[in-house]
C-alpha cells in the first residue's frame, strides 16, 4: 500500500513540474524576413537566464554556410545553424529579459540586447550599441 501512495505522489509531483507553465518568450520565433528561426529556451546549466540558437534557415545552401563574419578566427568555420545567437538574458518580468547580448553573423557584432512579449504574442528584439537602439519584431512559428 505504502508503495502505491508512493508512486502516485511520486507522478503526481513529475507531472506538476513538467506542466509548470514556460516564460512567454520560450518557444521558437521567426524573424522578420522569414529567412530563419530561432529557438529561445533556457540556457544549457543557467536555467535563471534565457538563450537562443538558429534553428532552422528558409535558403537550404544557408544551411551549409559557415560563420565567416565572426572577429574570431577560431569560430568562423562553425556552421550557421544551430549557431549560439542570443545568451545570457535576465528575467526582468514574465515576457521580459534584459541584460543579454546578441550576435548578428551577418555583421560579426555583437550588441546589448533586451526581449519583450508583445500584447499580440510577438516577440520585440532590441540591440544597442551605446545609447542608439534598433527593434525588430519576431512572431512565433
Amino acid at each position: 500500500m505504502f508503495m502505491r501512495i508512493a508512486a502516485v505522489a511520486i507522478a503526481a509531483l513529475t507531472l506538476t513540474a513538467g506542466s509548470a507553465a514556460a516564460d512567454p518568450v520560450h518557444g521558437e520565433w521567426l524573424t522578420p524576413d522569414g529567412s530563419g528561426k530561432i529557438r529561445i529556451a533556457p540556457c544549457p546549466g543557467k536555467a535563471d537566464r534565457v538563450c537562443g540558437a538558429i534553428s532552422w534557415l528558409k535558403n537550404p545552401a544557408d544551411a551549409k554556410a559557415t560563420d565567416q563574419n565572426n572577429p574570431d578566427p577560431t569560430l568562423k568555420t562553425r556552421p550557421i545553424l544551430g549557431l549560439p545567437m542570443i545568451r545570457d538574458f535576465k528575467a526582468a518580468g514574465p515576457g521580459r529579459w534584459t541584460g543579454g547580448k546578441i550576435y548578428d553573423p551577418n555583421s560579426g557584432r555583437t550588441y546589448d540586447s533586451k526581449l519583450s512579449v508583445n500584447p499580440n504574442g510577438t516577440l520585440k528584439v532590441e540591440g544597442c550599441v551605446l545609447m542608439v537602439c534598433q527593434a525588430q519584431t519576431w512572431r512565433r512559428s
